[in-house]
């Protein structure tokens, strides 16, 4: 035996017919429904009817109103076991002892007694029988007469007694009908719940965005649980559009179903009192890889309580949810990152195309700028000697070229540490005093180093005005373009360097032949005059004969070193080829070029060791010439040299076309 709901009631009120769908009575009148007459309880049903025998019990003083001897007051009926369930009570010890027997005899036992009151009465116990063939006890029903009023013929007692038992099958009856048709009901409803569910899983896996999976589920609850109140606390940084969604805040809710819910992967349920009444129910947003949030729902006040297989049917659907949120995530996370993927493909790509240092600098700003739609963008990177940071490239103009100590700001600190650095809140941290974010007024910023080798050699910095602006992954995703930035600049400085190897002298540490022609060629298209000096050892083949190569070699560097010196930092000097040098002054004259050649063989005369002397040839080109080429110029500076040689050495010879 079980109790029924409200809606079963109302259901088996309402209706008339059969789960079958078959009428109660048919043409004749004879009720189809005599085989509940043949139902019957079991010895194993016997400790579960004690609510039955009260109804029963009830019922038949309703039918027996008028009868003065059948009432509450003479009357009481006891289970199989001697326990009285109903009724009027008196000596429990005599009473189970007249059920005893009674039950045993299966006959009406009559006992004389002194009640409570100190009355003498007849206390008549007669057994209820089952009705079906082996009319077995499953009660007793117990009346009690006055002494002065016995019952003399006890077949009125025996016909109430029958008349209890069909009051008692009736209510059998009724509730064996009432619980097929409830289960009945239960089974439709749990077949639609089950259909419903299987449409709301199909359109939750027919969505392929979070958003979409998510309105999905407020939907679905809407529809089905509209006097429910429901919240999404979601565990991760997610900014969603509905309003529904919100952050899960483990330390600012504490111990309260939410929390209980997403540490125990399991739903919590608040039941305050009365117990019967759910009132707040926390049920996880859980997939394989773990617990994504919190479903939070409340029942308003004065709302009917949610049957249990309602709340299973929710949690059914949270699991769903769970399921089709981290798939939809997956997914956004899968082109999350083919997107980054393809984006940091493309600016591989365009930072190889250029192999210029500041072509790259300038271009990883810009990119980095409309990538993570920044405000502001900062490159810096250590000197040769390590002692300080230089701004490489900026879009803050004030910064441009700027240099900063190694050990101060954002940028020290990640050279000293190796580790990027994410601020949600310059303002509030306070922690690291920084001239970039002060000079833009900056509150979020992102910085990355640039390594070389695994040592940070330089540092990317982007920042924003707004605070907490740059999210987690655009975090991740500025850490893994760094390495490229920095291989890009890496092989640019290379490329540099081999191209200034390559037009090097690795002896004198002078430029090459090919480096002058170059240059001169590059001034000649620009300029409207320069000066060609042509210097020449004396003697030098003597020299290498007399000390030796390795001394003529010192003395070829010396001699290098003297001329370099003794020019401006814009002049190009080479070694012409062999003892020859060549120097290059850009928009200068024979006459200022034979101030620069007189202190050359000055110097040379008196610090070289062996002594050595050397020969110069002047020759210049400016826009009046006829002709202007490199191998007209070169060709008047020999000629002078050549002449310095034969005149006698150590002496200076100016090209004469250059005189007139």
């Amino acid at each position: 035996m079980s109790e029924f709901s409200t809606t079963d009631q109302q259901t088996l009120d309402s209706k008339t017919v059969q789960a079958s769908g078959a009428p109660l009575f048919d043409d004749k009148g004879y009720t189809s429904s005599a085989w509940l007459q043949n139902m019957d309880m079991t010895p194993y049903d016997y400790p579960y009817i004690n609510q039955l025998l009260v109804q029963g019990y009830r019922y038949w003083l309703q039918q027996s109103n008028g009868i003065s001897w059948i009432s509450e007051e003479y009357t009481a009926v006891f289970n199989f076991t001697g326990v009285r369930v109903a009724g009027r009570e008196e000596d429990d010890d005599e009473d189970l002892e007249l059920v005893e027997r009674c039950c045993i005899s299966r006959e009406m036992e009559v006992s004389q007694r002194k009640l409570r009151d100190g009355s003498l009465a007849f206390v008549y116990m007669v057994p209820i029988l089952c009705r079906n063939y082996k009319r077995e006890p499953f009660a007793a029903l117990r009346f009690t007469r006055p002494a002065q009023h016995f019952v003399s013929n006890q077949d009125a007692l025996l016909v109430a007694s029958l008349h209890f038992r069909s009051c008692f099958y009736s209510k059998f009856e009724y509730i064996f009908m009432e619980d097929i048709l409830g289960m009945q009901n239960r089974s439709e409803r749990e077949g639609r719940r089950r259909s419903i569910l299987f449409q709301i899983v199909k359109r939750m896996h027919d969505k392929i965005d979070v958003e979409g999976v998510l309105d999905e589920v407020f939907g679905s609850i809407a529809y089905l649980f509209p006097h429910v109140d429901i919240t999404l606390y979601m565990s991760q940084d997610r900014h969603s559009r509905n309003p529904q969604v919100k952050p899960l805040l483990l330390h600012e809710r504490d111990e309260d179903v939410c929390v209980r819910a997403f540490m125990k992967g399991q739903m919590a349920v608040n039941e305050p009192a009365p117990q019967d009444e759910i009132t707040e129910i926390g049920i996880p947003l859980r997939g394989k890889q773990g617990v994504y949030g919190v479903f939070h729902m409340i029942l308003p006040a004065g709302a009917d309580s949610m049957e249990k297989v309602d709340v299973e049917l929710i949690a059914m659907m949270a699991d769903t949810a769970g399921t089709a949120f981290e798939n939809a995530k997956l997914l956004e996370q899968s082109n999350v990152l083919i997107h980054e993927l393809r984006l940091i493909n493309e600016l591989v790509q365009r930072l190889n195309q250029s192999l210029k240092l500041n072509e790259i600098f300038e271009f990883a700003v810009q990119e980095l700028l409309k990538m993570f739609i920044a405000d502001f963008c900062c490159i810096v990177q250590l000197d040769q000697d390590g002692s300080c940071f230089r701004v490489m490239s900026s879009n803050v103009e004030s910064l441009k070229l700027e240099s900063y100590p190694r050990e101060g700001g954002f940028a020290g600190l990640i050279c000293k540490t190796g580790e990027p650095v994410i601020v949600s809140d310059y303002r509030k941290d306070g922690n690291i005093s920084s001239r970039f974010m002060d000079t833009t007024d900056s509150q979020s910023l992102m910085a990355v180093p640039m390594k070389n080798r695994g040592t940070p050699r330089g540092v990317i910095l982007l920042s924003s005005k707004l605070p907490h602006f740059f999210s987690y992954d655009n975090y991740k995703m500025l850490q893994m373009l760094a390495p490229h930035i920095g291989l890009a600049v890496t092989n640019a400085m290379l490329h540099a360097e081999v191209r200034r190897l390559a037009n090097m002298d690795m002896l004198t540490g002078l430029y090459v032949r090919h480096y002058v022609d170059r240059i001169i060629q590059e001034h000649q298209e620009k300029d409207f005059c320069g000066s060609l000096i042509l210097v020449d050892i004396d003697q030098f083949k003597q020299v290498n004969d007399t000390y030796g190569h390795q001394t003529g070699d010192e003395i070829l560097k010396s001699v290098s070193n003297i001329v370099r010196s003794a020019t401006r930092d814009e002049d190009v000097c080479a070694r012409w080829g062999g003892e020859e040098l060549a120097i290059y002054l850009p928009q200068l004259g024979v006459q200022q070029a034979l101030g620069y050649a007189e202190k050359i063989r000055s110097c040379v005369q008196h610090e070289t060791n062996p002594q050595v002397t050397v020969s110069c040839g002047i020759a210049e080109w400016n826009w009046l010439d006829e002709q202007i080429s490199i191998e007209s110029l070169f060709y008047r500076a020999d000629m002078a040299l050549y002449e310095a040689k034969n005149e006698g050495r150590n002496r200076i010879v100016i090209d004469h076309v250059g005189d007139m």
